[in-house]
């Protein structure tokens, strides 16, 4: 993907200011604030790194457990009509709701990735 970093599971986003000449980014799937910067992609990938690490042992040392980035569940918006579209056609294909939106987010990715 691009415009992103991974690191021991978090992933995190790459910006640019051209008023301050400076990539910065933000980890993202999680509620704590952990940003980071750096004047090249080095620099940038070097802080993104020291700031989940910071975070980590922050955590040990308040004996509180890290926050997990994209822990698997989430909650969407269909809107009625699609929700009630994908649930009947789960139902016809004797799949649960869950599972074809698995298929169907899997099958989307699948083709952004190849074109």
């Amino acid at each position: 993907m691009n415009n992103t970093v991974m690191y021991k599971g978090y992933v995190g986003s790459v910006d640019f200011s051209a008023e301050d000449q400076l990539l910065f980014g933000k980890v993202q799937g999680i509620r704590s604030s952990i940003s980071y910067e750096g004047k090249s992609v080095k620099e940038l990938i070097e802080d993104f790194r020291g700031a989940v690490d910071d975070y980590l042992e922050m955590c040990r040392d308040e004996g509180t457990e890290p926050e997990i980035p994209y822990k698997g569940s989430l909650n969407i918006r269909l809107g009625r009509d699609l929700h009630r579209d994908a649930a009947v056609y789960a139902m016809s294909k004797n799949m649960s709701l869950n599972s074809f939106i698995q298929i169907a987010v899997k099958e989307k990715l699948e083709k952004v990735i190849i074109e």
